[in-house]
């Protein structure tokens, strides 16, 4: 989550620095998503260090009911994302939850600071027997494919931990997108 934030942070600093002079209401909202966004991060360690000073009960880990959340902060850095869900929702196996909510959120950090786009779709299908996740957008991508980060290698190792699998690349006719596939169990019956 910090790394996400802070991300976004540096990719709003920059804007900002290059429209300061030429765009400067462009640059104050750049600066208002830098301020809401390191108070969030802020508050965020701030409770995960009161946790590690004493037993508290914590919060639940994030999952696909918190993308609309996850959502609006992008929007704050700048990028509208339209989330539309699939199928039939229903509740799922918290490790799935958290994996696909992290996945989306790599995915959103990428078009925030990749893209160059103000605009991407995250769906989400709820499958039979699995859970899919796809976040699309028009951008220009991963620019020459040498990305410094781990990003999507530990978007695939996220997937692979559960059996699942995920691909990214460029689209036809431009863009990215990011899948994920992820196998959900099925029910345990009741003992009678």
């Amino acid at each position: 989550m910090v790394a996400h934030s802070v991300g976004i942070i540096a990719f709003q600093a920059g804007m900002g620095g290059r429209v300061i002079d030429t765009r400067p209401a462009e640059a104050r909202r750049a600066l208002g998503a830098i301020e809401a966004t390191s108070r969030e991060t802020l508050s965020g360690l701030r409770r995960m260090l009161g946790t590690l000073r004493r037993p508290v009960v914590l919060e639940p880990a994030p999952g696909l009911a918190d993308l609309d959340r996850l959502a609006a902060t992008a929007g704050a850095a700048g990028v509208r994302v339209e989330v539309r869900r699939l199928g039939e929702p229903r509740p799922l196996p918290g490790d799935i939850e958290l994996s696909a909510f992290r996945i989306v959120q790599e995915a959103l950090t990428n078009v925030v600071r990749h893209a160059r786009t103000d605009r991407c779709r995250v769906t989400v299908g709820f499958g039979e027997a699995d859970l899919s996740v796809e976040i699309t957008d028009k951008g220009r991508g991963p620019g020459d494919g040498r990305a410094a980060g781990y990003g999507i290698v530990g978007m695939r190792e996220r997937a692979a931990l559960l059996g699942g699998e995920l691909t990214a690349g460029a689209r036809p006719g431009g863009g990215y997108r990011v899948t994920a596939t992820l196998p959900v169990p099925a029910p345990v019956a009741a003992v009678r």
